[in-house]
């Protein structure tokens, strides 16, 4: 063997009992599981003493915002170090296929905020497959450094056919639309996302949408929105959802899954029984959550619709007129705009956590509350200003959340784990460097909210099957080495709000294929990770 692990607690996804093993690999597979009493145990040309440690299948990351960082950071430390081993990127319907050069432009500034500009990448593709090709062949041909699978960003597809306007597509930009939808899954995307409160994916009607999702579910793919509302309107954004899914005929993945602002404390189980009802009705359903209670966007998104249509310049010139300014104000703060859920702004819930000026760095860490009362005006004026001198750049923490809710949703049935990490920012959320060490430690060996085993199916095998992948997601023998050995008494996320940058503890050894991208605690140079695409 290339490898055996020897004396491993093995936790092998399925969600049953642990057991004791040698588990070894071969050529980038699981080759034997040896189990105590089995006869002769294998030898290989490496071995690893696992005593202590539990072994399981890599951790996938079904929402994560590394769509650049993959090809701009080949140690991607913030990933590899939990154990994270496939990451699905193209969430929230925006990234950077399909596109024409027009597009390319207008998504690059739309999403500075989540990726920054790019302007240290070289955006050589303008398809799925051509992106994908270049995820396969960075750093110099090498690779990336932990796994991806792509979703097919609808808002992008919309801004290629339709362009930013607020109207109904005409048959022949829905056609166009099908067209680009259907080419990204032949090219190898496992599906199609949406992000019903950006623009300009958000004009879409639900006619439109499920045009699209027929077009996704002839290859088996699923969708993944990020919804129309998770405030004011929340239920009856899923219930709408989920609905247009059946009527589709495709399958559903809620994106991060949460129930946020006041309106909505202690209605998750309300959210819950809709998915139960769904799924007892044979719908194909499974959700996404990060352990944590505040959300994490951009300033931008805050805006309410009409104030974005026509793309970042028609933004910017709104916001430069005092007179429209002022609309945009009543908006958020009076009526409640549809950027911020249909729930007035609250702005001492509004941290900036991140600018692309880094002359505007004394922002970051502040509310907008806070940093209007130091200039004393009122906070409005101050997030204008920011918002146009960062050239919409800004990222924020927004602190909506409740914690009673994240832990009765994370212990659905169908339920997997996203970190919805943006990597961007001088202080991003936390949850981009701590999500699954966070699951792992403090939801089920401190809270007891699940038990391990449990734990590490939604991590592993659940995502897994929603992303169709036969040979990842279990401990078994045949499936691909990738595996994460961790200390199931020390393993904690490190990264803090306060410093959210820090690695996680407890994880020495994770391996890609069976390759060591993590090993003794620290990162190889290995570059192990490829492009996942539809099966």
């Amino acid at each position: 063997m290339d490898l055996v692990i020897r004396d491993a607690r093995v936790i092998d996804g399925t969600g049953d009992a642990s057991y004791r093993a040698d588990v070894a690999v071969r050529e980038g597979r699981i080759a034997e599981i040896h189990r105590e009493g089995d006869g002769a145990r294998p030898t290989g040309a490496k071995e690893i003493d696992a005593d202590g440690l539990a072994l399981s299948p890599g951790f996938i990351d079904m929402h994560a915002h590394s769509d650049l960082a993959l090809l701009r950071d080949p140690d991607h430390s913030a990933k590899a170090a939990q154990g994270v081993t496939l990451e699905v990127i193209g969430q929230d319907g925006l990234s950077y296929a399909p596109v024409d050069d027009r597009t390319l432009a207008q998504v690059r500034q739309a999403i500075t905020g989540w990726n920054g500009d790019g302007s240290d990448i070289d955006f050589s593709w303008r398809t799925v497959g051509g992106y994908l090709d270049a995820l396969d062949s960075a750093h110099g041909g090498q690779g990336i450094a932990v796994n991806a699978a792509y979703l097919i960003p609808q808002g992008t597809v919309r801004m290629y056919a339709v362009g930013w306007d607020d109207r109904p597509a005409t048959d022949e930009e829905l056609d166009r639309m099908r067209q680009l939808v259907a080419e990204g899954m032949e090219q190898g995307a496992v599906g199609m996302s949406s992000g019903l409160t950006y623009t300009p994916g958000m004009y879409a009607k639900d006619s439109e949408l499920a045009e699209l999702c027929r077009v996704v579910a002839r290859y088996d793919g699923y969708y993944c929105p990020h919804h129309r509302s998770y405030g004011a309107g929340a239920l009856d954004a899923y219930r709408e959802m989920v609905e247009l899914t059946r009527d589709a005929d495709c399958a559903l993945h809620l994106a991060h899954a949460t129930m946020n602002f006041g309106v909505n404390k202690g209605k998750a189980p309300d959210l819950l029984a809709l998915i139960d009802d769904a799924l007892d009705g044979g719908a194909d359903i499974s959700l996404d959550t990060y352990p944590y209670t505040p959300g994490c966007t951009t300033l931008v998104a805050m805006l309410p619709s009409w104030a974005s249509e026509g793309g970042p310049d028609a933004i910017l010139s709104r916001l430069k007129d005092d007179e429209t300014a002022e609309k945009i104000r009543h908006h958020m703060e009076v009526i409640g705009a549809d950027g911020c859920h249909g729930v007035p702004i609250e702005w001492d819930t509004i941290e900036i956590s991140g600018v692309s000026d880094p002359g505007l760095a004394s922002c970051v860490g502040k509310t907008i509350a806070a940093s209007a009362a130091q200039r004393g005006e009122a906070p409005w004026i101050t997030a204008r200003r920011l918002l146009i001198n960062d050239n919409l750049g800004s990222t924020i923490l927004q602190h909506v959340g409740h914690e009673d809710n994240v832990r009765a949703i994370m212990q659905h049935r169908v339920h997997t784990g996203g970190s919805d990490g943006i990597l961007q920012g001088f202080k991003p959320h936390p949850r981009a460097y701590g999500t699954f060490p966070q699951y792992l430690g403090r939801y089920a060996r401190e809270l007891g909210v699940m038990g391990l085993e449990e734990t590490v199916a939604h991590l592993t095998s659940r995502p897994a099957a929603r992303l169709r992948l036969p040979d990842r997601g279990l401990v078994r023998e045949g499936y691909r080495a990738d595996l994460v050995l961790f200390d199931p008494t020390a393993v904690a996320a490190g990264s803090t709000f306060e410093a959210p940058r820090t690695l996680p503890v407890g994880i020495p050894h994770v391996l890609i294929d069976g390759k060591f991208v993590m090993q003794d605690g620290r990162r190889t140079d290995a570059l192990a990770g490829r492009s996942v695409r539809r099966p």
